[in-house]
C-alpha cells in the first residue's frame, strides 16, 4: 500500500469516528432527552442543558480535537500543510 493509501485510510478513520461523535452529540443525546430530563446540571434539566449549551461546547472541542489529529497524521505520511520556517 502507498503512503497516499495509508494517509486516506487514517484520515478516513478519523473523519468516520468525527461523524460518530458528531451524530451522538447532535441527534442521539436529544431522542432521550425526556429521560435526560429526570437529571440536572447547574439547575437546569439535563436535556435542556445539553441543548442549549453542551452540544455547542462539544462540537467546538471536536472541531479542534479533529483539526489536532488531522495535522498529526499529515505529520507522519509528510503531507504537512506548515512551511519549512515555521
Amino acid at each position: 500500500m502507498s503512503n497516499k493509501e495509508k494517509h486516506w485510510e487514517k484520515t478516513k478513520g478519523l473523519m468516520i469516528l468525527t461523524l460518530i461523535i458528531w451524530f451522538i452529540f447532535g441527534y442521539l443525546i436529544f431522542m432521550f432527552g425526556s429521560s435526560l430530563n429526570t437529571s440536572s446540571f447547574l439547575g437546569y434539566p439535563l436535556a435542556y442543558y445539553m441543548c442549549a449549551q453542551g452540544s455547542i461546547i462539544a462540537f467546538v472541542v471536536l472541531i479542534f480535537w479533529f483539526a489536532n489529529k488531522q495535522e498529526q497524521i499529515d505529520e507522519e505520511f509528510g503531507f504537512t500543510e506548515r512551511g519549512e520556517d515555521d
